[in-house]
């Protein structure tokens, strides 16, 4: 008797050590906005890129100790809402969207909606479609280009309508490439437990010294570029239809 009470109280609670990564990446999200609010770009910029962090390692730590739930999937999707939704629209907004006044405001919500609709419709598919693609601009390197916009513009102090004009047409775009069908690579074909060899462990420290001579543009630079992969895929994926469509074989003119 004592022991079935016992296990009811387990299943009732909740796993404690993916929740707390899953916790600490909303606390990334609350502090990019407040840092935002306290003028504070630079600030707000890194703290997205942490949450971004601690998003992937808590569903990583919540399968490697065999601590997934029905909880953290839904805790999960609640913070990615703040973390790479209201976080980077609001940052965005207070560096350079404020700038067009209505427009801005506008902007900046368009970016936050398709990202709790990118989610709710990432979550209704989950078990059904193809773990190698996702369907739509994931949200973290969505907001890792917005972020990375404030940031890189900050350090150089770049500011004014004519950002603003430009963070305006980048928050239409990453949310309509977020709900849009687009198809991206997931590399959730990598296993990072697996041997690798001598030169990719060496490229890889590479990679790290070359993002740290300039964090602000080589980030933004390189998820921008993830973030075109999508688009330029479709159309080269057209480009290859329109060609196999446009020269059919066709017997020549003198029957041969």
């Amino acid at each position: 008797m004592f022991s079935e009470t016992k296990l009811k109280r387990r299943r009732r609670g909740i796993y404690l050590l993916p929740n707390l990564f899953t916790t600490a990446a909303l606390f990334g999200g609350f502090y990019a906005i407040v840092a935002a609010m306290g003028q504070r770009f630079g600030a707000a910029a890194i703290a997205v890129y942490v949450a971004m962090l601690l998003d992937g390692a808590d569903g990583r730590v919540a399968r490697m100790t065999n601590t997934e739930s029905a909880f953290g999937a839904e805790y999960d999707s609640l913070s990615d809402v703040v973390a790479f939704g209201l976080a980077p629209a609001l940052v965005l907004y207070l560096w350079s969207l404020s700038e067009l006044g209505k427009l801005g405001w506008l902007a900046a919500f368009f970016y936050a909606a398709a990202t709790a609709l990118r989610l709710a419709r990432f979550n209704t598919q989950v078990g059904r479609s193809d773990k190698r693609y996702f369907q739509g601009l994931p949200c973290p390197p969505a907001a890792a280009v917005a972020a990375g916009f404030v940031w890189f513009s900050s350090d150089y102090d770049a500011r004014g309508f004519g950002f603003g004009v430009i963070g305006f047409f980048l928050a239409l775009s990453l949310g309509v490439l977020m709900v849009s069908s687009v198809r991206y690579r997931s590399f959730k074909e990598f296993d990072l437990r697996g041997r690798v060899s001598f030169v990719m462990v060496a490229i890889a420290a590479l990679g790290i010294s070359f993002v740290s001579l300039d964090p602000a543009l080589v980030l933004f630079t390189g998820f921008s570029l993830y973030a075109l992969s999508g688009p330029v895929g479709v159309l080269m994926s057209a480009t290859a239809r329109w060609r196999a469509g446009e020269d059919p074989e066709r017997p020549s003119s003198d029957g041969r």
